[in-house]
């Protein structure tokens, strides 16, 4: 006896068993031959309605051609279907089996993209057909051992007429639409709040990431109206989420980056040191030649006035007048150029193109300082500590007007 028989030995004879609310899956031997069938409820077997409701779901099952649909044959006793057999080759399990047994697995790589991406393939093939899964659970949706690839079994929409749904679907009903159990108007957005539903448990064994956690929580909305339209739209509003979460994170690294240069630059940067002003030492008093009755016209010297003396306090309020006049006109043109970049336009552009324009920017600041410093008579050292304050202040509104942090900074 191999460890498969001997599995099957000690589960009574049966394997991979699953509830469903038509009758209870499992994997046995017959014929010879190991086949997973669904024996149906002895309660619901005696049921009218439901015997005509799954008499048509044979007819239509193996018209449904999706990888993955799981096509079944029935089984009869006495005139009534009592089995289905599954047609397809291969061992399967629900997910809460498998769940059960390797709940690592939704942790795999694009694992739950996989699913959903299945999941809302033949969804959307079923409601091209007026047919609705209705019930997303881990219980009714299995997969082929070590594929992990989701499949459907039964569909709950050829079921609705069962007079008590809450008790059809048993456990299993907390998976179901609130407006499916009350008999209510159905479409395309009871699916909607199954899948959810269905992810939402799938994240109860892994962490889920945040696009999923968002998308999910409008999917299974008590109210339809609040809930996505079809699964298409709920599988494109996780690629959304997915893609700015991304999005996000590149602009962030870029930041950090654009930040690491600006203090490599300033590292870099020369150092400019204060100019202090020394106060000149007093002149020693000399001789006046005019109290002497001497006239200067004699040698020929005229009287120039105050110009011949030096006046410390004109010369500060020359210094102040002219700086007050760079900073006026270099502020002008810091807003000019730094608006070229701090735009919609620019802070949509890739990091390498951000990279040029803010070198390109640095240039022009840097040849207007010069130009405006020597038209107004300043030092370089004085002109270049002006005009970086200047830089700085514009800057820093730019960023708060396109931002705050999130904002890029440009290389000083």
């Amino acid at each position: 006896m191999n460890f498969e028989e001997l599995l099957i030995a000690k589960a009574g004879g049966k394997l991979n068993q699953s509830h469903m609310p038509i009758g209870e899956f499992f994997r046995a031997k017959m014929d010879n031959k190991y086949q997973s069938r669904v024996d149906i409820h002895d309660s619901l077997i005696a049921s009218i309605t439901f015997s005509e409701a799954l008499k048509r779901e044979c007819e239509e099952n193996n018209t449904i051609g999706d990888k993955h649909q799981l096509h079944f044959t029935p089984v009869m006793q006495n005139d009534e279907i009592v089995s289905l057999a599954i047609v397809e080759s291969g061992q399967y399990m629900s997910f809460a089996e498998m769940l059960s047994e390797t709940p690592a697995v939704v942790a795999n790589h694009n694992f739950l993209e996989n699913v959903l991406e299945g999941l809302v393939s033949i969804t959307a093939l079923l409601h091209k057909r007026g047919i609705r899964h209705v019930c997303f659970s881990p219980r009714t949706v299995f997969a082929r051992k070590g594929d992990y690839s989701p499949m459907l079994l039964s569909h709950g929409s050829y079921y609705l007429s069962m007079s008590n749904l809450e008790e059809f679907y048993g456990e299993d009903a907390q998976y179901v639409a609130p407006e499916v159990l009350k008999h209510g108007t159905i479409d395309d957005r009871c699916d909607v709040y199954s899948i959810g539903k269905f992810i939402q448990s799938l994240g109860a064994v892994s962490d889920m990431p945040i696009e999923y956690r968002r998308a999910m929580k409008k999917a299974v909305s008590e109210s339809p109206e609040d809930r996505y339209n079809t699964p298409e739209e709920l599988l494109n509003a996780v690629r959304k989420q997915h893609n700015f979460i991304r999005s996000a994170i590149i602009v962030s690294i870029s930041c950090i980056i654009a930040l690491v240069c600006v203090g490599l630059y300033f590292d870099m940067f020369p150092e400019t040191n204060p100019v202090e002003f020394v106060k000149p030492v007093p002149r020693q008093p000399t001789d006046d030649l005019l109290d002497d009755g001497f006239d200067p016209a004699e040698l020929g010297v005229t009287n120039s006035g105050d110009s011949l003396i030096y006046d410390q306090a004109s010369e500060r309020d020359y210094q102040a007048k002219a700086e007050e006049i760079f900073r006026k006109k270099y502020t002008q043109e810091a807003e000019r150029i730094l608006s070229k970049i701090y735009n919609k336009e620019y802070m949509s552009n890739a990091e390498k193109k951000f990279t040029a324009e803010s070198e390109s920017t640095i240039d022009e600041l840097m040849k207007k300082q010069a130009e405006l410093g020597n038209d107004a008579g300043l030092t370089p050292e004085r002109s270049q500590l002006i005009a970086t304050e200047i830089i700085d202040r514009i800057t820093e509104q730019k960023k708060k007007e396109m931002g705050g942090t999130n904002s890029r900074a440009i290389i000083k």
